[in-house]
């Protein structure tokens, strides 16, 4: 980032700091706090759940409302967006043909190139947020983040079907593993 950033002087060592404590110490001690913690947490994954993805709604209120504050509605033109959309939607159909792609020519297994697949197209919101408040001024929070949330929205709904294709197609077609168990008589 400090290479992209170099005409604004540069990533301070201060928003590199600030970027480990709010992101990377959270994960670290969650992390490091399963063993105590962890049943916990998984006997609670509605609630747990819920937090989360109010988190999540929380900091796109927040990038939305910095948008609306920073009059970027006005500012970008239908035509602007529609090629945003566009591009997210390219650079989505791009990541999911090249995991795609790799998986099957690396020779992964169907649950293997599934994983790869719906993981390779993840970007995140929870991050993506704070480490642009800290970043960049508060009046181009929204600008910076309205294509990560554009991109958010076409890849829930574009893996939502192919979620469902691939739960369809392994119905059809039991795995390999799952072949060999019923013809040994194994279920």
């Amino acid at each position: 980032m400090g290479f992209f950033a170099q005409t604004q002087g540069g990533v301070s060592f201060g928003a590199i700091g600030e970027i480990v404590l709010q992101i990377l110490v959270p994960f670290v001690l969650g992390h490091l706090m399963r063993p105590w913690i962890g049943q916990w947490v998984e006997k609670r994954r509605t609630f747990t759940g819920i937090v989360d993805r109010g988190a999540i709604l929380l900091i796109v209120y927040y990038a939305f409302g910095e948008a609306a504050i920073n009059n970027l509605w006005h500012q970008l033109e239908p035509r602007d967006m529609f090629l945003l959309v566009l591009l997210s939607c390219a650079l989505l159909a791009a990541v999911l043909v090249i995991t795609t792609t790799a998986s099957r020519l690396f020779g992964f297994s169907r649950r293997d190139e599934v994983a790869i697949v719906f993981c390779g197209s993840k970007k995140s919101l929870g991050s993506g947020v704070p480490i642009a408040s800290i970043l960049f001024p508060a009046s181009m929070i929204g600008a910076i983040i309205l294509p990560l949330m554009l991109f958010h929205q076409i890849q829930l709904l574009v893996c939502a079907v192919l979620a469902r294709a691939y739960a369809e197609r392994n119905v059809r077609e039991p795995s390999v593993a799952e072949s060999a168990g019923s013809s040994t008589g194994r279920t």
